[in-house]
């Protein structure tokens, strides 16, 4: 994998990425408090295991392949195919909390795209993040290398963030997880740029389920 910028763009892609953005994704767990809740994720390699898993077999697979085919309609400036791939993300979501984490980060950074003085293509219905989040990039003139990379990035640091308030993780500990996970990026990165069309899709039952169980979890302190 092979990612230049310029030093703007990268600048851009700092800003995009960054946990500071404000689209209210720290306050999605994504099905990781019921995780920890039941008993599935204990302690830092139970926790490495699910965000390893989850970046190989559905990020990898959904998330990061459809920011790539947004990011390439806009390019086109294909306005009815970029609506098809938000269609198809929002699809994707395997239950109501999982599209709500999308679909209220997605219109949030619209909005602020709206603030900012940037003009977005008209989408019919909610916008996905990744729609989104394809806008901004095409806009900044980042590639779609880096585009996917900032996007992988601020899954990652979110999950580390809620996981560090959960789990409990240490601060070091965090740290050590972030610097081991983020070695597998290349490689997700590689297997998304290879998927064709037929083949974006992700099976995870656990995910499905802690995310469908959290939703009526009696005690949260993240958003349902």
């Amino acid at each position: 994998m092979s990612i230049t910028t310029t030093d703007a763009a990268l600048l851009r892609l700092l800003q995009l990425s960054s946990a500071s953005l404000p689209v209210g994704g720290y306050a999605f767990s994504q099905g990781l408090e019921y995780a920890v809740e039941t008993g599935w994720i204990k302690n830092l390699t139970d926790t490495r295991e699910w965000l390893s898993l989850q970046l190989a077999e559905s990020f990898a697979q959904v998330d990061c392949p459809l920011l790539l085919r947004c990011h390439r309609t806009l390019q086109e400036n294909d306005t009815q195919q970029l609506n098809y791939w938000n269609d198809y993300s929002l699809a994707c979501r395997e239950t109501k909390e999982l599209r709500l984490t999308d679909t209220a980060t997605g219109i949030a950074l619209m909005r602020l795209l709206s603030q900012l003085d940037i003009e977005t293509p008209t989408l019919e219905g909610d916008s996905s993040f990744i729609a989104a989040f394809a806008i901004a990039a095409h806009h900044w003139q980042l590639n779609e290398e880096a585009a996917v990379l900032g996007l992988v990035w601020s899954w990652l640091e979110n999950q580390v963030a809620a996981a560090t308030k959960l789990v409990p993780l240490g601060q070091t500990q965090a740290q050590h997880l972030i610097g081991e996970i983020q070695q597998q990026v290349p490689a997700a990165i590689t297997r998304a740029q290879a998927i064709q069309d037929f083949e974006i899709g992700a099976g995870l039952p656990a995910l499905a389920i802690a995310s469908a169980c959290h939703e009526s979890q009696y005690s949260r302190l993240f958003r349902s």
